[in-house]
């Protein structure tokens, strides 16, 4: 779709953030050969009635429901509330009340570390992702708890999101506007500022929340599954805290040294390369569509020369629906399908008849991918952490300009951030990670946004690390094959070279589609 146009505002939240695909459906439930209907009764353990509430620490739980915005799907657990300063220079200032949940172990007596999933995004709660996680974690639970913690300004964690700023932006422009951007962002900032001040919801920030509930928690050991942006969040909680880390799993891994939206454009290129280049590999695909990174190119070109409006049908509701169609918007709809192996396998298909004129299946399948994301991303928390964190240190690069993605993202995330209040960086918030501890690290051969080369960035530091590359995968890989089985076994005993993984060796990728029956047989 032209990523219906109000996405410009959400430029950051869905079409920057590095976890914007990370929990979809396949993540979830399909990749593990489960429904959503096998993800609600991973049941906490429930006392019979009366429900008597539970102590962990110096902190009380109650049983309660996990859900995820736009998705049947729920999960049990048990709930509690943490107070911390929002401004932690200021203890007598503004409290915000932190959403933490804990999913019990099936074990009687569970092992003595505790399991943290750290979310993506940034902007994605920790007990929404949960919902559609929870089958990757089925071994894991067999002896360990694991603890849910909506990070400052998401979640049920006093959340920076901006709704009417949304609701109030244009669907029919044509073109990346950047003074409508800027509009649409100080939008967004009179509605937040009314509860929160943006500039205290940073990774610096929130990895001190993090200690402080583990210590309410009882000082357990750690063991970080971070998830996208969530390796961030996991790397500087190690460089912090290394005392209270027993383990990591770094899950499409953004070095310390990278800036966010500085590769996007060569990273998705590469990606659409690597993925076209299996087509062409393939006789049928081959003679069907030719070269598809070519008309990728001349679409774009056709777009960049003559933005228009174009007519397709809602696959949700069947009716008619105009949208605009831009070079921006045709670069953020294929970047959303190259997430994933599942909708990148129907690129092919879906360029080629966007340049013959039919762009119902690229803006339809688009249509689906971006309602999924619906209330997924807390815009809000996604500006404060980019803007803090890294859009100083971006600048547009002439070698960019002729991707698909070219410059307008940073272009976007630049106006963004000359409105969005910024928190403090420490010096070395950039510097690459040192650390001894157990680490393993997944990365996805195609992955558009963390490929496997970010990995090798941070193995260097790391003397006790090991990097499992997915051939023929993409972004977000905890439920892919055998995962699930090797993090509980890694978790269990967390030694990643002695960790047997051969499994893996299975996967590959998804042939691209001919037709909409499917790829060649």
């Amino acid at each position: 779709m032209a990523l219906k146009a109000r996405t410009v505002l959400r430029v950051t939240a869905v079409v920057i953030v590095l976890g914007v695909l990370a929990y979809q459906h396949w993540h979830g439930a399909e990749k593990s050969g489960t429904t959503n209907a096998d993800v609600a009764p991973v049941q906490a353990k429930q006392p019979s009635q009366p429900v008597r509430p539970w102590r962990r620490g110096s902190l009380t739980f109650t049983p309660c429901e996990l859900a995820r915005p736009g998705s049947g799907a729920r999960a049990q657990a048990w709930c509690t509330r943490f107070e911390v300063p929002e401004n932690r220079d200021d203890p007598h200032g503004r409290r915000i009340g932190l959403k933490l949940a804990i999913v019990r172990s099936d074990a009687q007596v569970p092992e003595p570390d505790v399991v943290t999933l750290l979310a993506g995004g940034p902007g994605e709660a920790a007990t929404e992702a949960w919902v559609l996680e929870a089958p990757a974690f089925a071994e894991v639970r067999k002896h360990h708890d694991l603890l849910l913690l909506d990070q400052r300004g998401t979640g049920g964690s006093n959340p920076l999101s901006c709704k009417t700023a949304e609701q109030a932006s244009d669907q029919n422009a044509l073109t990346l506007d950047l003074d409508k951007i800027r509009k649409d962002v100080a939008a967004c900032l009179n509605e937040v500022k009314q509860k929160a001040d943006p500039r205290y919801y940073t990774t610096t920030i929130a990895v001190q929340d993090l200690e402080d509930v583990r210590r309410a928690l009882g000082s357990p050991p750690l063991d970080l599954v971070g998830v996208s942006y969530g390796t961030r969040m996991a790397q500087h909680f190690l460089k912090h805290y290394p005392g209270s880390v027993r383990s990591v799993v770094l899950d499409s891994v953004v070095p310390n040294q990278a800036v966010l939206g500085e590769d996007f454009a060569t990273d998705l290129d590469d990606a659409l390369k690597k993925n076209f280049a299996s087509c062409m590999a393939a006789a049928a695909c081959k003679q069907r569509f030719g070269d598809s990174m070519q008309t990728l190119y001349q679409l774009r070109d056709a777009l960049r020369a003559n933005p228009h409006k174009v007519s397709f049908r809602d696959p949700e509701t069947y009716q008619t629906v105009e949208r605009p169609l831009s070079e921006f918007a045709l670069a953020s709809v294929v970047r959303m399908f190259a997430y994933e192996p599942e909708t990148a396998a129907l690129l092919p298909l879906s360029i080629n008849a966007a340049a013959h004129g039919d762009v119902g299946p690229l803006l339809g399948q688009a249509k689906i991918l971006s309602g999924d994301l619906s209330g997924d991303m807390n815009n809000g928390m996604s500006m404060s952490v980019i803007c803090s964190e890294d859009a100083d240190l971006l600048a547009p690069r002439p070698q960019d300009q002729n991707t698909i993605l070219g410059n307008h993202l940073i272009d976007a995330i630049k106006a963004q951030c000359e409105i969005w209040p910024h928190g403090a960086r420490p010096d070395d918030f950039h510097a690459a990670l040192k650390s001894n501890k157990p680490t393993l690290m997944l990365s996805g051969e195609l992955d558009p946004v963390t490929p496997p080369r970010y990995g090798k960035l941070i193995l260097p530091g790391l003397s006790n690390a090991r990097q499992l590359v997915f051939m023929g995968q993409g972004h977000s890989l905890l439920g892919r094959g055998c995962m699930p089985q090797l993090l509980g076994r890694f978790i269990d005993q967390p030694d990643p070279k002695a960790l047997d993984a051969s499994c893996l060796d299975k996967l590959g990728g998804t042939p691209a589609f001919i037709d909409f029956n499917g790829a060649s047989p």
